[in-house]
């Protein structure tokens, strides 16, 4: 049985891959529908709510350009986007797969919004989140992704990503 996991999924969440179970997850309470299925949590502060190596499958569609790369607590840094990349990890199962379709550089929808706070380029998921470079690690991701695909369709970049061992 697959599970699967849409973050920052609005009113509107997607079970992408045809999840055999299915949670969504938004930091509004969205949904008029309030079941186990749909969870709530911040995540510039909160951890997904979900068990180590649980999910076959993450997605998050327009939803990684509004978190934030870097945020300020008490004169100290705190990055946000990075700790999120290692939840999205911790919660996959070895071998899952993450799905991001966001607006990306160097389209204008990916500027326009004034809640876009985090501009994503091919380069973000390919040098930094990788599986060879891990340039994330100087930050702290403690992760690894193998890009399975990645291209551009109507301003935003697709890429899905399978999770590996570090």
């Amino acid at each position: 049985m697959t599970m699967a996991l849409d973050l920052g999924c609005g009113a509107n969440p997607r079970n992408h891959y045809k999840a055999d179970s299915f949670m969504a997850l938004d930091q509004f309470p969205v949904l008029e529908i309030v079941s186990d299925w749909y969870l709530q949590a911040d995540l510039v502060w909160e951890p997904i709510p979900c068990q180590d190596n649980s999910l076959d499958y993450v997605t998050a569609f327009d939803f990684i350009e509004h978190i934030p790369r870097v945020v300020y607590v008490d004169k100290e840094a705190k990055y946000p986007f990075i700790d999120l990349m290692n939840e999205i990890w911790r919660v996959l199962k070895p071998g899952g797969l993450f799905y991001s379709s966001t607006p990306a550089f160097p389209h204008a929808a990916a500027f326009q919004d004034p809640t876009h706070v985090n501009i994503i380029t091919p380069d973000t998921w390919g040098e930094y989140f990788d599986d060879k470079k891990r340039w994330a690690s100087v930050y702290g991701f403690k992760g690894a992704f193998h890009i399975q695909s990645m291209g551009y369709l109507n301003q935003h970049l697709q890429c899905e990503m399978r999770k590996v061992s570090v």
